[in-house]
């Protein structure tokens, strides 16, 4: 890449889906090449924003892009202290710049660069709720005609709560009508209340109803969203083997990872796992000792396209697939990471896919296409994707803490979300 150096680095903050985003622009001494990378951690958006631009700029001004490891392995230890979702998604912003400014350089793609086409789509799941089987069946039809053939079903969102935080995924959705919770006190602390066990009990009569209505052509995944303790998550394992899940998504919280031997002893529910996790070094001993299928990774948590090129090295040699994270909460120069990720991995399994809206698609050009269930990547070098600095200003960022991460169970203990 020749004389080509570092100049600038700076972060744009906007929320055209309603959802705060971090994306990174790297710029270089040749003039119109640049890179951009997704840095969002929209609970912690300004927290990003300042490692990027008082801590990340700095160290990078100067520097060769084409130097990706290196600059990766320095940036990581440069604070010394290391792997906080806060400075990983810092360096994601950065890593996944320079593999954009490596592939236009190139005038390649970047899943060329990394081993080439593997596929000819790339297969998405995307999600269903309402607030009874009825309601969840008739949106999974309709998604089975717009041509899916996964799906992420639940009743009620997470734990049956419902969610008005719009932070979450831009849609309200209703709590479950058919899930009682136990009665709270007479006096109750704000949040977001669930009732563990009436939730994990209303799991099998969901799946017991949708696989009665619509049979075994379509794939059903279901995400527990740590919301249940150890011994109920492999309970509920046990019990829907019978309905036959694609699979079932973080059914412990990263704590409480050791449960997972127990429940892969018991039960052949495969089972996704990672999402929270912000070293890759969290799922070895997971995929070395087969406790997990599907590695459920957020790519921007752990650094970005470097090390998720590597998990998923490691995943391939011990049978177990990707799931990478693909929620409202990433950018659309995220969910192009993602994908060039996964058009060059052999041990693909599926994508998550948020729609995105038409302001998304103005701000973001580049977008992939979407249609019958599949991702189509454009051809243009790099990730592909660029944005409107001028539009992406008209969408400014809020900020603040969202409201559904303050879970509580029934008596108004705080909980994980």
């Amino acid at each position: 890449m020749g004389n080509l150096k570092i100049t600038g680095v700076k972060t744009i903050l906007t929320a055209p889906g309603g959802i705060d985003l971090a994306v990174v622009k790297v710029e270089t001494n040749q003039p119109g090449l640049y890179g951009l990378g997704c840095a969002t951690f929209t609970q912690r958006i300004h927290a990003v924003k300042t490692a990027i631009d008082d801590y990340m700029a700095p160290f990078l001004i100067g520097k060769d892009p084409a130097r990706i490891e290196d600059i990766w392995q320095s940036a990581c230890v440069s604070g010394y202290w290391r792997s906080g979702p806060i400075m990983n998604n810092a360096l994601s912003g950065v890593d996944m710049a320079l593999w954009d400014i490596k592939g236009k350089v190139a005038g390649l793609p970047v899943y060329e660069l990394l081993g080439g086409q593997c596929r000819d789509g790339i297969p998405l799941y995307c999600h269903t709720d309402g607030s009874d089987e009825f309601e969840v069946e008739d949106n999974i039809r309709a998604r089975m005609e717009e041509g899916y053939q996964y799906v992420r079903c639940q009743m009620g969102m997470y734990g049956g709560a419902g969610t008005d935080d719009l932070k979450l995924i831009a849609t309200q959705l209703a709590r479950a009508k058919n899930i009682q919770p136990k009665r709270s006190p007479r006096s109750s602390t704000p949040g977001i209340y669930f009732d563990p066990d009436a939730y994990v009990r209303s799991v099998p009569r969901l799946f017991e109803h949708l696989r009665d209505k619509l049979g075994f052509g379509i794939e059903f995944i279901h995400d527990v969203h740590e919301r249940v303790t150890p011994i109920a998550a492999i309970q509920l394992a046990k019990t829907l083997e019978q309905y036959q899940l694609f699979y079932l998504e973080d059914p412990v919280a990263p704590e409480n990872i050791d449960w997972l031997k127990m429940l892969r002893q018991q039960s052949s529910t495969p089972i996704s796992m990672g999402e929270l996790f912000t070293n890759v070094n969290d799922w070895r001993t997971l995929i070395t000792h087969n406790l997990i299928d599907y590695i459920r990774c957020h790519v921007s948590t752990i650094g970005g396209i470097t090390p998720a090129k590597k998990l998923a090295t490691l995943s391939e040699i011990h049978g177990v697939r990707t799931a990478w994270h693909g929620p409202g909460d990433i950018s659309p120069v995220g969910v192009a990471a993602n994908l060039h990720l996964d058009m060059s991995l052999t041990n693909f399994g599926i994508q998550e896919y948020t729609p995105m809206n038409d302001a998304l698609r103005e701000v973001f050009t580049g977008c992939p296409d979407i249609e019958r269930g599949y991702a189509y990547l454009n051809d243009r070098p790099g990730l592909g994707i660029d944005i409107d600095e001028k539009k992406a200003a008209q969408y400014p960022c809020i900020g603040g803490i969202p409201s559904w991460t303050l879970a509580r169970t029934p008596d108004g203990t705080a909980s994980r979300p």
